[in-house]
């Protein structure tokens, strides 16, 4: 639970760590992994809501006019408009900035305090969308929403990962992946009866927004800081009352020391960003901060999440008919979600990591190689395939939702130490956010110009993202977040770079 000491001290205690799960604990991991549900519904909402007519005539009548006429262009672009896919990317865009504004609230007031001004930025941007009467006013609802995802992203994985026991801070922590998919699965559900409530349904699913966020805001007054941000903050007779509570026992005296030991090092340093910079850091930032965040997006998987009604639209299915199809692949992603929490200790991260590489390369292909033979031409495709393709979208979803999904938030969460792990936390936000934004912004456009070059495109960048992991990734199931530091120490790779970091320190 607390952050990363070099040194064998703390590795020793912490194998002296007691205690049990509480009720106080379970409540506590609830209400805080209440903040994926706002990430999720978003997810789940924007892509069902832009595939609606009702929606698309007040708003972008000329891609509604074009998705009539089909014009003289391919299916493939149908809905290639730039400020349609504003709508979507300007949110991740205003998550992007706000997660530094979250860094500095969450170490200096706590993750409690972040998860609250999420969840009130949040209900806003729900009220505005809910209401808007033209395109500016909903692109400033998506920037309220935005503020409300970057500082809840940024706040609830550093609350689930250092609340959790180290035995099992995987799955614990992987309940922020399992209501970000709840929260899309609710959506496309809601969009499905929504979107037959004429002309106002849109309006409906945009503003059940606020219903998550009012759940989040209120179980956030009834939540407990955790220990290492109230040990952070000097508060020690209160962070050792909310360990005991968490833990169920009074024999805290191990962890708790690491806690006091771990915060000694991190007021230490000054400039938390800068010391990111170090070479000490250097696996954490290239693995958790810059490469996992990053390659998160590059999987594709968000596109099928915003698109996939716009995508079975295209595809020749109805509008019912491909928010159904939406509602089975979210289906998908939350049967992934649970089986990564019931093996993520077990099995391992990099296991599901590489398994679900090759499982998702596959299913890209064939998505790909059957639109190479057989869309784009003007003619719905035949039911056979379209069935395949659905099949082949879910096995990818699927294969997603036990992997990149959850591990995605998971690792970069567990592996910085105290000192860094709210800058760190705000640079993997920032640059999941980022792609995330990018990919929005860019996919319908890869789509009516590369056609089915975009899956096979995807498939590549997963080729690589499984080789990084297979390379630079040592295993951090059950390894106590005191200890991640070892692993580096030990791995072929950054032991070479940690070691002269540490050789440069003795030297000073």
């Amino acid at each position: 639970m607390a952050g990363g000491i070099v040194g064998g001290e703390v590795g020793k205690r912490a194998e002296l760590y007691e205690g049990r799960v509480t009720s106080y604990f379970i409540l506590a991991c609830v209400v805080g992994s209440l903040g994926g549900s706002l990430f999720g519904y978003d997810l789940g909402v924007s892509g069902g809501v832009t595939s609606m007519d009702d929606f698309l005539k007040e708003f972008f009548p000329r891609v509604y006019r074009r998705k009539q006429a089909h014009l003289h262009e391919t299916d493939y672009c149908k809905y290639d408009d730039q400020v349609l896919t504003l709508f979507t990317s300007v949110l991740y865009f205003a998550a992007l900035f706000s997660t530094f504004g979250a860094s500095l609230v969450t170490r200096k007031r706590g993750r409690r305090m972040s998860i609250l001004c999420g969840s009130i930025s949040f209900f806003l941007g729900g009220a505005i969308n809910a209401g808007a009467r033209n395109v500016p006013t909903l692109i400033i609802g998506r920037i309220f929403l935005g503020i409300g995802i970057g500082f809840g992203n940024q706040a609830v994985p550093l609350y689930l990962s250092e609340i959790a026991p180290p035995k099992i801070r995987g799955a614990v922590n992987q309940l922020f992946q399992l209501t970000t998919c709840s929260g899309i699965l609710v959506a496309d559900v809601i969009n499905y009866f929504t979107e037959k409530i004429h002309p106002w349904g849109w309006r409906l699913s945009l503003g059940l927004a606020m219903a998550p966020a009012v759940l989040m805001f209120v179980g956030g007054l009834f939540l407990p800081e955790t220990p290492n941000s109230l040990v952070e903050q000097g508060r020690l007779e209160e962070a050792r009352a909310v360990l005991e509570r968490v833990r169920g026992t009074l024999k805290v005296d191990a962890e708790f020391e690491d806690l006091k030991e771990a915060s000694e090092a991190a007021r230490a340093v000054k400039h938390p960003f800068r010391n990111l910079l170090r070479p000490r850091n250097r696996p954490q930032l290239v693995i958790g901060a810059l490469g996992i965040p990053a390659f998160q997006q590059l999987s594709g998987m968000n596109s099928i999440l915003f698109y996939s009604p716009v995508i079975f639209q295209s595809l020749g299915m109805g509008s019912g008919a491909s928010l159904y199809s939406s509602i089975i692949t979210s289906s998908m992603l939350v049967i992934g979600a649970l089986i990564s929490m019931s093996v993520v200790d077990r099995l391992g991260r990099r296991f599901l990591f590489i398994e679900a590489g090759f499982q998702m390369v596959t299913s890209m292909v064939v998505v790909g190689v059957i639109l190479a033979l057989e869309f784009g031409h003007g003619a719905e495709l035949p039911k056979s395939l379209a069935v395949i393709l659905v099949l082949a979208i879910c096995a990818f979803v699927v294969a997603y939702g036990w992997s990149w999904g959850p591990l995605g938030w998971l690792v970069p969460s567990e592996i910085f130490p105290l000192e860094t792990r709210s800058a760190g936390q705000s640079i993997v936000v920032c640059v999941n956010m980022f792609f995330t934004a990018a990919i929005a912004q860019c996919f319908l456009a890869m789509l009516c110009h590369l056609r089915y070059g975009v899956f096979i495109l995807f498939a590549g960048l997963i080729v690589i993202m499984s080789v990084f992991v297979i390379l630079l990734l040592p295993e951090t199931k059950q390894v106590p977040i005191e200890e991640m530091s070892q692993l580096w120490e030990k791995h072929w790779f950054w032991k070479n770079i940690v070691a002269r970091d540490q050789e440069r320190q003795q030297q000073h």
